[in-house]
């Protein structure tokens, strides 16, 4: 799965909701079958689903798409799945985890709905949610459950089924999270998942509090953000992206480093700092993000 720095969330029984998440410059559209969806509305929200995920895939394709589905104790999982998993769609985001389990059953679901829809087997990605207490613990087994597992997505949001389990009184520094945050980041990278995911900020208003929890995850090691405002795409796509003075320094970094090892040496002296192989990874991938961000 690319590089997102904006994920959208969108009630898929919403006609035309998706279209204007995609102009506001969302990078993935989550199609909601799970939460904001009324009982009652759940069959008519997987036709919208469907049709919606037709409809992007023909006018905006370079746009993620995604599906919260309802969880595996549900009546409903089945029935979401063999609606949504067609053409056009790039992963699940997978609600109500709690181990590994959970993500094996998921995959295994994929595999014969994908049959059913004459897709390639395994082209389905999916993002566990970290919201319940024991994926918390068992993160990086989630992390490592399946191929499929293209990120995790952990919730820190004020009230919700995390703060719940949790028991943690919400604030907006976040150290209450800090600890679980940093733990799946560390269960991304050390599963190879470059691009950990966190969600989200509740105060649809609060723009500059927005941007201090986007830019202290981003500190922390995230690299995108789960969204219910379209308001605030601006903002954390901004964050998000590497800063341009950053990605012209280190293009010259590497531009340096190529020149010393044209001349048979492993290090160069770069703007008064000595750089190595280390360093200029470092650089190609942040040059090898800014530009896949900005070829969009």
């Amino acid at each position: 799965m690319r590089p997102l720095r904006s994920l959208l969330f969108v009630p898929a029984h919403r006609e035309g909701w998706a279209d204007k998440a995609v102009r506001a410059g969302a990078d993935a559209v989550i199609l909601d079958l799970e939460d904001s969806v009324p009982p009652g509305l759940k069959d008519q929200a997987r036709i919208v689903a469907a049709a919606t995920i037709d409809s992007l895939r023909t006018t905006n394709p370079d746009v993620t798409v995604l599906v919260r589905p309802n969880a595996l104790d549900t009546e409903y999982f089945g029935k979401d799945l063999a609606a949504v998993v067609r053409p056009g769609l790039d992963g699940l985001l997978l609600p109500k985890v709690y181990g590994a389990r959970e993500v094996l059953d998921f995959a295994a679901l994929l595999t014969h709905f994908e049959i059913e829809a004459c897709l390639p087997k395994g082209c389905t990605e999916v993002i566990p949610t970290l919201e319940t207490a024991k994926s918390l613990v068992n993160c990086e087994e989630i992390a490592a459950a399946h191929p499929r597992v293209a990120s995790l997505m952990v919730a820190a949001a004020r009230d919700a089924d995390v703060s719940r389990e949790v028991g943690f009184e919400w604030t907006a520094e976040g150290l209450e999270t800090l600890h679980y945050r940093s733990k799946a980041v560390l269960a991304c990278r050390a599963a190879g998942l470059a691009h950990p995911i966190v969600g989200l900020w509740q105060e649809i208003a609060d723009l500059d509090g927005l941007r201090q929890f986007a830019e202290g995850n981003r500190r922390l090691g995230f690299a995108g953000q789960v969204l219910i405002h379209p308001s605030h795409i601006e903002t954390v796509n901004d964050v998000y992206a590497p800063n341009p003075e950053i990605v012209d320094r280190f293009r010259r970094m590497i531009e340096a480093f190529e020149k010393a090892q044209a001349n048979g040496q492993a290090a160069a002296l770069f703007e008064g700092e000595h750089v190595d192989i280390a360093h200029v990874k470092t650089a190609r991938g942040v040059v090898a993000l800014a530009e896949s961000i900005n070829n969009r």
